[in-house]
């Protein structure tokens, strides 16, 4: 407990980066990518499956510089998309060293890593919505906590015990309400005219980021692997930290553009 204390003080200055956004966030989001993607790609590697490392790291360099140079234009999201799934296929011509599964795994994590994280940044950028952003964390962290303690508390019925044995459908729902109570105070506070939308948000966002925690314990099932890594203390890598951040990103993003824009 005391070394989980003590990584949770250690995140802290995500929130400053929060706070600041920009350049600086910007820049913590490629951090994720690059990391996240490379933690992903070593579990895969145990299970005899060698996904393209330089492939996704180009992918990432271009994402993030067609964002930089071109911001919020689609037709460029979709020529990237397209570009980085067809350099991943074009990665196994070497058919004698390379398996169907490789360039499938470049691409999971071109897409499940990359592009999911980056997610943040897209938040990050529109100006008159940019105050959900906490959302994303928000819901993710706080359907995380509450769940545990609830859990704790209360839990008596396995959620998925194949994948993570000490979830409980009690910890699940207390972390739902949880959150969107969290969301709905957070919004109460610092932005009153979005109260509906972030306990909307808070609700939907807990829901997916618990499917985002159990598909990573999935894998990593899969792998053969406790962690993904051990980057930060009490918590694993990246990937171990910011699963549930993957789900919960795209959803404030295109609650964002679908339904206040």
């Amino acid at each position: 407990m005391k070394v989980r204390v003590i990584s949770g003080i250690a995140m802290l200055p995500l929130v400053a980066l929060i706070i600041i956004g920009g350049y600086p966030l910007l820049a913590a989001c490629f951090l994720i990518g690059l990391v996240g993607v490379k933690e992903l790609f070593n579990g895969f590697k145990a299970m005899d499956i060698n996904p393209n490392y330089g492939v996704a790291v180009a992918s990432l360099i271009a994402l993030y510089t067609l964002h930089i140079l071109f911001p919020f234009r689609e037709e460029y999201l979709l020529a990237w998309l397209v570009a980085s799934v067809m350099a991943s296929c074009i990665s196994i011509f070497r058919i004698d060293k390379h398996k169907v599964e490789d360039a499938l795994a470049t691409i999971l994590g071109i897409v499940y890593v990359e592009f999911f994280s980056f997610h943040v940044a897209m938040v990050d950028g529109i100006d008159h919505h940019r105050i959900l952003i906490y959302l994303i964390f928000i819901s993710a962290f706080g359907s995380d906590i509450c769940a545990y303690f609830t859990g704790f508390a209360i839990g008596k019925h396995k959620l998925c015990p194949h994948l993570s044995p000490k979830k409980t459908i009690e910890g699940a729902v207390g972390g739902v309400v949880g959150a969107a109570l969290l969301c709905l105070l957070f919004a109460g506070i610092f932005a009153p005219k979005y109260m509906l939308h972030s306990f909307i948000i808070g609700v939907i966002g807990a829901i997916l980021s618990q499917c985002g925690d159990l598909t990573a314990s999935a894998f990593k099932r899969k792998m053969g692997i406790k962690d993904y890594g051990n980057l930060i203390p009490g918590h694993g890598g990246i990937m171990d930290r910011f699963d549930s951040i993957l789900f919960t990103a795209p959803v404030v993003y295109h609650y964002i553009t679908l339904v206040l824009v």
